[in-house]
């Protein structure tokens, strides 16, 4: 129940209290009760969203992408934290709930069931099935890896037909800088006194990026709709997005992405350019052929970019996601496409919800080459990846450069993780993404000295700085696909897919998502909190 505050109303009966006066006092007693009253039969209306944890039976730890179906028609996954919300659409008492996670034997409830035990569901451990058959005739990981690359193009190609995918994708961004220092060291027609509070205004930024790392969030829920067109050679896919809702959690003071770091700085450095000029910009030994200028004239001759509106930007993003996470395309997920380079090792089988059996296998490096380890669950039928957990080996990176050196840069993919879970695809054979959990982390290091240099042949402005940035990115992106249906031609066609706006919160506000599904977020964005400027 919510709290609630209670007034004590105290009377006070004297010889001079007037009868008005005690009519006045009865009235706003009962004005309070009444309030109160409603608020306490309202309340349970309002939150009538319901969050539940997943567990294991006994150890109580939490379990992360357990599969959750609401009356079959809301498919959810359980956060790193085991919790998982259903929307207020399918909270009544008799809705249905389906539990499951690979490894554990599932679940069957309903939602009056789970409030009968507190909002916690405990899944006991499926044992591996280490052998229901003789030892000669289990598989070895060889050959189920050799049976998986087989049937990669049965089991992963694009799907033929049109349909509609609801989709969730919340991204989280986090800039944590150990250095960050940038100091204007030359600028034309500039005192020294207007230097020094120059540099004071950017090293107040500065300090405010590094004693409060920025982060981000962003969500969106749309309506994924795809259109396959064949014609004699190949197949074109054409696709709409209709964004349901989107909010970005941000404190825009301290962006989290270098791109918005770098056009907050770039206005106050804006402050010492002459805006009827034209510049030239050279780093250390590069000089630029771009040429630079704030003059109206000068943007206007220049040709126009396409528009990036959010829509494409958001389509782009859920189209990377399954590209990336694809296990025919992709060239991150090495270790089923490249399997002779990793060493495989069978581990048993598990019993699915659908009682069929999926082979269980670790993995880890064999070549020097492969960078990462973990663990896949192969169907026993026809071979498909059905899920996949993996990390990067420590002291492996992904892709990097270091002339730190030379030229005052370094960057390092070093950090690298996730969780790949795939579903039989309802219209037609094969498989969809249904979930995708993607961390990745880069250490950057940039140590240069930039100049705008204007171009003229008489005497030059010149303004320069010297640039220090060490740090760590971390970019998280989790994915889940709600429901996949089929659409008609006419029905694709009748999409529009209009723009849209972020909305902009200071809090994660829950409410904001009852009607719909979404990922529980974890307690990091909950705490996570936009501050009011003085």
């Amino acid at each position: 129940m919510p709290n609630r505050n209670k007034k004590k109303f105290k009377l006070h009966a004297t010889k001079c209290v007037r009868d008005s006066s005690i009519k006045q006092t009865h009235q706003s007693i009962m004005r309070n009760f009444y309030l109160l009253l409603a608020f306490s039969v309202l309340s349970p209306m309002v939150n009538a969203q319901i969050r539940a944890k997943v567990v294991d039976v006994e150890s109580k730890e939490p379990i992360p992408y357990a599969n959750v179906v609401v009356n079959n028609s809301e498919s959810l996954i359980s956060n790193a934290e085991g919790y998982f919300t259903i929307s207020d659409a399918n909270s009544s008492d008799d809705a249905k709930i389906v539990i499951s996670c690979m490894g554990y034997v599932g679940k069957q409830l309903t939602v009056g069931g789970l409030k009968s035990k507190d909002l916690v569901v405990a899944l006991d451990f499926a044992n591996y099935e280490l052998d229901n058959v003789n030892l000669a005739d289990r598989p070895t990981a060889a050959s189920i890896m050799a049976a998986v690359k087989q049937n990669l193009k049965s089991n992963y190609a694009l799907n033929t037909n049109l349909a509609k995918d609801v989709l969730f994708l919340r991204e989280t961004t986090l800039f944590k800088p150990s250095k960050l220092n940038i100091e204007i060291t030359k600028s034309t027609g500039f005192s020294k006194q207007s230097l020094k509070e120059a540099n004071a205004e950017i090293g107040k930024f500065t300090s405010n990026i590094v004693s409060h790392p920025p982060k981000q969030f962003n969500d969106v829920l749309g309506n994924y709709y795809t259109s396959p067109k064949k014609d004699d050679k190949t197949t074109n896919y054409y696709s709409k997005l209709d964004v349901v809702q989107a909010t970005k959690l941000q404190d825009e003071s301290r962006s989290a992405s270098l791109d918005e770091m770098q056009a907050s700085a770039t206005k106050m450095f804006l402050k010492h350019l002459d805006t009827t000029k034209y510049y030239r910009i050279k780093s250390g030994w590069f000089g630029s052929n771009d040429t630079l200028s704030l003059r109206k004239d000068f943007n206007k001759k220049k040709k126009a970019k396409p528009v990036n509106t959010n829509v494409t930007q958001a389509k782009t993003r859920f189209s990377s996601v399954k590209t990336e996470t694809n296990f025919l395309y992709s060239q991150k997920l090495e270790f089923v496409t490249q399997a002779e380079i990793y060493k495989y090792t069978y581990e048993g089988s598990v019993v699915l919800s659908d009682g069929s059996y999926a082979y269980v296998l670790k993995f880890e490096p064999r070549k020097s080459r492969a960078l990462y380890r973990g663990k896949i669950y192969v169907s026993d039928s026809d071979f498909a990846v059905l899920r996949a957990d993996y990390e990067l080996v420590p002291g492996k990176k992904v892709e990097g450069v270091n002339l730190k050196l030379l030229l005052g840069v370094k960057m390092a993919e070093n950090v690298g993780s996730g969780t790949v879970i795939y579903k039989k695809d309802p219209l037609g054979d094969g498989y969809y993404l249904q979930y995708a959990s993607q961390t990745t982390g880069q250490y950057v290091y940039l140590n240069r000295p930039i100049k705008f240099i204007e171009l003229t042949d008489e005497d030059k402005d010149v303004v320069a700085f010297d640039l220090k940035i060490e740090g760590d990115m971390l970019d998280k992106r989790e994915f889940v696909n709600m429901s996949r249906t089929e659409v008609s031609e006419g029905g694709f066609a009748d999409v529009k897919e209009d723009d849209f706006a972020y909305k902009k919160i200071k809090k994660y506000d829950p409410s904001l998502w009852t009607k719909y599904g979404s990922i529980e977020p974890l307690e990091e964005m909950k705490r996570f909190q936009v501050e009011e400027a003085n």
